[in-house]
């Protein structure tokens, strides 16, 4: 293992990765560089600087990516309306390809041989880094420890930091029964009670959002303006994606938005259960569908919601930068030169409902759609050569005595 002399690994802070380092500064006797993302988790990622430095990391690279990964990461993936398997809004898919990406850019800086990631043998996340990593840099070493070591257990782990006296602040602690992962989207929960399908989540799990029945009596009313198929603006104020997403997370939990119980099919075989909570998503994907429904042609809006499946499947197995995600992109971008305009939301106990949306690009016309006199704008008696010409494979195949039942 002397090949690698200095190794990037993507680091939290926490009781996984302090071991890891350790455990690399060991096993392959390398220098580790930390890398730490700020993607919106919500707990304050400085204090990984000092934990890396107690374990004598000299190269430590903290960054604040918010507004990239919204920018550059969740608005393209919501001008798609994406979902995974119906219901899924892919809050820690749609995380990975950013993280992979600096990895390989701060290898690159430092003359790193490898990168590291503390992700599990059972999960998708280490397909997602390096499906990443190896499309960047197909060349990159990847040093996956979870699928190397024996230190399958929490017990192994803080055996393992008394042993090498590496400091870390678990043991007073009360432990979380749940694995969480959480960013600007959205954060999950694993395990513990999740583990059994039939149990009900717990109310106190939940983080981020008060329960539905909890939540205000009087519904919260907001206007989102779109340009091009991105939120720009709440309530008339510009505001940068980022800012958008944290807003729209705050007015969302604040009524109730967001929660998701579900059994998912991973990309490694498995079927997974697991909560979610997305309140800004959920929002962001009502509203955008809204201000679609006035400036899509028809067919143009059901050729995108065919592909939206195959674009969901993509991002969650971790393909976000193979070239059928750039090519279904590019369509998908296309769609979106006209998505300008106004959608209204109520946000009321649990619900984010349309309660109005326009736009100068509106291809809804009133004086066609209307139930009153439309002046000859539209000539009802061409229907009937439409149906009939419609109906003409139904009745030669009838008249040729086929079963339609």
């Amino acid at each position: 293992m002397s090949d690698v002399k200095k190794v990037v690994l993507a680091y939290s802070g926490g009781l996984d990765t302090s071991v890891i380092v350790k455990w690399l500064q060991e096993t392959y006797d390398c220098e580790v560089v930390t890398f730490t993302a700020d993607i919106g988790q919500g707990e304050e990622v400085e204090p990984a600087r000092a934990k890396a430095q107690a374990l004598g990391v000299k190269e430590i690279h903290i960054e604040d990516l918010r507004e990239e990964f919204v920018r550059d990461y969740v608005y393209p993936m919501f001008r798609a309306n994406t979902l995974y398997e119906g219901e899924y809004l892919l809050g820690t898919s749609i995380a990975r390809p950013l993280i992979a990406r600096r990895l390989i850019e701060i290898a690159d800086q430092t003359g790193a041989d490898a990168i590291s990631h503390g992700a599990t043998g059972k999960g998708n996340d280490q397909v997602r880094f390096e499906l990443g990593a190896y499309a960047l840099k197909p060349g990159v070493k990847v040093i996956a420890p979870w699928r190397e070591w024996d230190l399958n257990s929490r017990e192994k782990l803080m055996a393992y930091c008394h042993q090498h006296d590496i400091p870390v602040d678990f043991s007073s602690k009360k432990k979380s029964p749940y694995s969480m992962d959480a960013n600007l989207l959205h954060i999950s929960y694993e395990g513990g009670i999740l583990e059994d399908p039939w149990a009900e989540a717990e109310e106190d799990m939940w983080r981020w959002s008060v329960s539905p029945e909890a939540a205000p009596d009087t519904p919260t009313y907001i206007e989102l303006t779109y340009e091009r198929g991105d939120i720009v603006a709440i309530d008339g104020v510009p505001m940068k994606p980022h800012e958008v997403l944290e807003k729209l997370n705050t007015l969302g939990g604040d009524n109730g938005i967001g929660r998701l119980d579900i059994v998912e099919n991973r990309y490694v075989g498995m079927k997974s259960r697991g909560c979610y909570e997305t309140p800004g998503g959920t929002i962001m994907l009502r509203a955008h569908r809204a201000i679609e429904s006035l400036t899509l042609d028809r067919e143009e809006a059901h050729l995108k919601d065919e592909l939206m499946p195959k674009y969901a499947e993509v991002i969650y197995n971790g393909y976000w930068w193979s070239p059928e995600r750039r090519m279904l992109q590019a369509a998908i971008d296309e769609t979106q030169k006209n998505v300008s305009g106004v959608v209204r939301m109520k946000l009321y106990k649990g619900s984010a409902t349309v309660a109005g949306r326009r736009s100068d690009q509106s291809l809804f016309d009133e004086s066609i759609a209307t139930f009153e006199d439309d002046a000859g704008a539209y000539d009802q008696k061409d229907a009937e050569g439409f149906i009939k010409l419609n109906a003409l494979r139904l009745r030669i195949a009838a008249g040729k005595g086929r079963r339609q039942d």
